[in-house]
């Protein structure tokens, strides 16, 4: 009999453990999620001052010349700088053009591939290389134009971030495509 009345209280209790472990609600996993940065249409307006070109520029950028016709182009909201620099032609040009692309080059360590993009503007004499680095190199975006004769202008973004590729690509994006209406936009003086 007593082996009887524990059978009974053990089904009893496991009875008891099923039914009320039963009637909690499922649990289900979250989805996965991701980060989402939208960012305003571009608008551009023509930028000139002194120097002897000129170019677009998008409207929410804030532009600082920092040297003899160098410029900053800040980003405040994307933590973004474009670094923008000018030099006359002294019959140096095949120098700056390798300085240029040793520059762009020198991220080959951490990036994944080097695309290389053409530029010519027969109309305005503007001739270019436009860079994209993928991967997690210091700079995404990279270009530089010239003349050839007279005018040689470089261009390169940073973010203030580690960088990760993945994390900043919405706004690498984003720069890279204010940095080819830039590069396309330029005219000499």
């Amino acid at each position: 009999m007593l082996k009887n009345f524990k059978y009974i209280i053990g089904i009893t209790l496991v009875l008891s453990l099923l039914l009320f472990t039963s009637c909690k609600d499922e649990v289900l996993p979250k989805p996965t999620s991701q980060l989402r940065l939208d960012y305003k249409i571009a608008k551009y307006a023509a930028f000139e001052n002194h120097c002897p070109f000129t170019f677009n520029i998008n409207s929410d950028a804030v532009i600082t010349e920092k040297t003899d016709c160098g410029f900053t182009i800040t980003y405040p909201k994307m933590k973004a700088t474009i670094y923008l620099t000018y030099k006359t032609v002294n019959g140096d040009i095949e120098k700056l053009l390798k300085d240029a692309q040793k520059l762009t080059y020198e991220h080959v360590i951490k990036a994944d591939d080097i695309l290389e993009q053409p530029f010519i503007n027969t109309d305005q004499k503007v001739y270019g290389m436009f860079y994209q680095v993928g991967g997690n190199a210091a700079t995404n975006n990279q270009f530089y134009a010239t003349d050839s004769i007279k005018h040689f202008v470089t261009g390169s973004v940073y973010f203030y971030a580690k960088p990760n590729f993945d994390s900043i690509m919405p706004a690498a994006d984003y720069i890279k495509n204010d940095m080819q209406t830039l590069m396309e936009s330029l005219k000499w003086k």
